[in-house]
């Protein structure tokens, strides 16, 4: 092949790449900004090569001028250089980076002026050269140019060794490619000066500068788009595959003429290569095609996709509750799958979330066991393969997502506990301190109302009880439970509670057996069974036939006492907030009672609640396990 075609040939395929290169770096650029300079870079190195082009075609003065403005290309290098290195790092780690980094303007604008004196003097001749019948040599100024334009380079590696010193993981492996596809671009480009040197030699470097240029934009975002990798990896199969290719032209030329068929061994070793690479590259870009129409032979009805798949992971992991997440997931799964369909999400037999007709002829379940979550579908049979296919791969993304979410929500509770402890410490030192503060005020009080008449002393004497007790109830709420645990004899303790209380006209009814016992703290079950003995006779007080009944029952695994009175009924405004402090319907009430009851109950891992579905208006239930003793 004539030498100079071949020179042409590689020209306008290294203007081409880079034309392309830098097209689709600034693409990029708008999520990576540190490409910018480097979509700038591969644009530069297509006009250098478009001033060789222009040589060889008789446009002297337009090819001097752009091989001549050749340092703006390591200028635009030196710039992506500072920014990828220092990219993600502290000012104080790299200083001397960003004090250079500082300097770009200054250094851009020494760039023109070199551009512009190298244009205004005699800086390059034209004349054959290296075989080629016109070949770029330097001249006067042009020496100045070329040495600016090396010291760049040189300045530029430089920045990339500081930033390979500075930085470890991928980041170094990256600059360190970086900095071997540099070199290798800097050696194959400086082949054009040698015969400004005198060595009039063929460029044959320059010939490899497309591969150069794809291998430094590779290893710059080798490790950021899946994209390039998979690129480079068909690439990577082409080139192989070519290489064997030339390597079994070879010797099947060399055996065509023993094997009787002098006809094939006389053709050109060049041209079976050449007819050989078009039928492989044909081959690969037939690839791509023939699969997809496998691939929907073999898995008919869906086509499963990369846009689909990181849709779906996208959208499924933005629910915060079970509810939510069912609803996305049967939303995103029936549109492929053409039919109706239930989602159903299970820890154990407990339902978590359902989402969907009942009686979709599809379901979808993802259930937690002991070893994590698991997806099954059901009934598979009536599935093409291809909607097993995208139903399974549905799957493996919502039970993951699961996974995540009930991570997410043990950490949200965890942390609502946590901020529950910390705001119970906080009111537990509030009430503390207003107790303290406000007892001494009361104390004056009480002391100076000695001297007033009995009648308002009375008065004042009931009113500071009352804030006493207040007082009192506050400490119990927000303080820390500190329980002293024993075996307490309920019948015994409930005797004695009631022997205390002012019954009136209340008829008793005590149901409890004498064996019945609980493992509480005597002084806080006491507390308990004061709160709602009291609240019950200040509504039965002064009613016809009023009773009130506690019965307790004992079971294998907790104490169940129940207090029954037949009161008014509560309103259903109240019932929700029952339990919540500062909620009461009782005359003279603090409020806090049953939530003082609540936390007593709760500190011995049992649970109180109101019903109504027991024979009485009014009555509460109390659930308090039992010692494994």
């Amino acid at each position: 092949m004539d030498l100079t075609l071949l020179f042409e040939l590689m020209l306008v395929l290294t203007c081409c790449c880079a034309g392309w290169t830098a097209l689709w770096l600034w693409w990029h650029a708008r999520f990576q900004p540190v490409l910018s300079p480097l979509s700038a870079f591969c644009l530069m190195l297509m006009l250098w090569s478009l001033g060789h082009l222009a040589l060889q075609h008789q446009l002297l003065l337009a090819g001097k001028a752009l091989i001549l403005a050749s340092p703006l290309m390591p200028t635009f290098y030196l710039q992506f250089a500072l920014y990828f290195v220092a990219d993600g790092k502290k000012a104080g780690v790299a200083s001397g980076i960003s004090k250079l980094r500082s300097l770009l303007p200054l250094l851009f604008l020494t760039s023109i002026v070199v551009i512009l004196l190298s244009w205004s003097q005699s800086s390059a001749t034209v004349a054959p050269a290296a075989q080629l019948p016109q070949f770029f040599l330097f001249s006067g100024f042009g020496w100045v140019n070329l040495l600016y334009t090396v010291a760049l380079g040189v300045l530029a590696h430089g920045v990339l060794w500081q930033g390979w010193c500075q930085s470890q993981g991928n980041k170094r492996r990256t600059i360190a490619a970086i900095s071997v596809s540099a070199g290798l671009g800097l050696l194959l480009a400086s082949s054009f000066v040698l015969p400004s040197l005198g060595l009039d030699w063929y460029p044959y470097p320059m010939l490899l500068l497309p591969g150069y240029l794809l291998l430094l934009v590779y290893s710059v975002v080798r490790y950021q788009m899946l994209a390039v990798n998979a690129f480079a990896s068909r690439a990577l199969f082409v080139l192989v595959m070519g290489l064997v290719l030339l390597l079994l032209m070879g010797l099947i030329s060399a055996l065509f003429g023993q094997l009787g068929m002098p006809a094939l061994a006389a053709v050109p070793g060049w041209q079976l290569w050449l007819y050989s690479s078009l039928l492989l590259l044909l081959a690969a870009g037939c690839y791509r095609p023939l699969s997809r129409l496998a691939e929907r032979l073999i898995y008919p009805g869906v086509a499963l996709n990369q846009q689909m798949v990181s849709h779906w992971l996208s959208e499924l992991s933005k629910p915060q509750q079970w509810h939510g997440l069912a609803e996305v997931a049967a939303a995103l799964i029936s549109k492929p799958l053409k039919q109706p369909l239930q989602i159903l999400l299970q820890q154990g037999e407990l339902v978590l979330a359902q989402s969907g007709p009942v009686d979709a002829g599809l379901q979808l379940c993802c259930k937690a066991q002991h070893d994590g979550w698991h997806f099954v579908y059901s009934p598979q049979t009536e599935l093409t393969p291809g909607m097993r296919l995208t139903t399974e791969v549905f799957g493996s993304l919502l039970q993951s997502s699961c996974t995540n979410l009930q991570r997410a929500l043990a950490l949200a509770e965890a942390e609502t506990s946590r901020l529950s402890q910390q705001h119970l410490v906080e009111l537990g030192a509030l009430a503390a301190s207003m107790a303290h503060e406000l007892r001494n005020p009361l104390n004056i009080i009480s002391m100076a109302s000695a001297a007033v008449d009995a009648e308002l002393k009375g008065h004042i004497q009931t009113q500071l009880k009352r804030a006493d007790r207040l007082i009192a109830d506050m400490l119990v709420y927000a303080g820390n439970l500190q329980l002293q645990r024993q075996q307490v004899q309920l019948q015994g303790l409930l005797q004695g509670l009631l022997a205390q209380c002012d019954l009136a006209d209340v008829k008793l009814e005590l149901r409890v057996p004498a064996d019945v016992t609980l493992d509480a703290d005597p002084m806080r079950l006491q507390q308990v069974l004061i709160n709602l003995i009291d609240n019950a006779l200040a509504f039965l007080r002064n009613q016809a036939l009023a009773t009130l009944c506690i019965e307790a029952q004992q079971h294998q695994t907790e104490t169940v006492l129940l207090l029954h009175n037949n009161g008014p009924v509560l309103d259903e405004a109240i019932k929700s907030r029952l339990f919540r402090p500062f909620v009461s319907k009782r005359a003279g009430g603090s409020g806090l009672g049953l939530a003082i009851v609540q936390r007593i109950v709760a500190a011995h891992g049992g649970t109180i609640r109101h019903r109504t579905d027991l024979g009485w208006p009014v009555s509460f239930e109390i659930c308090i396990p039992r010692s494994k003793a």
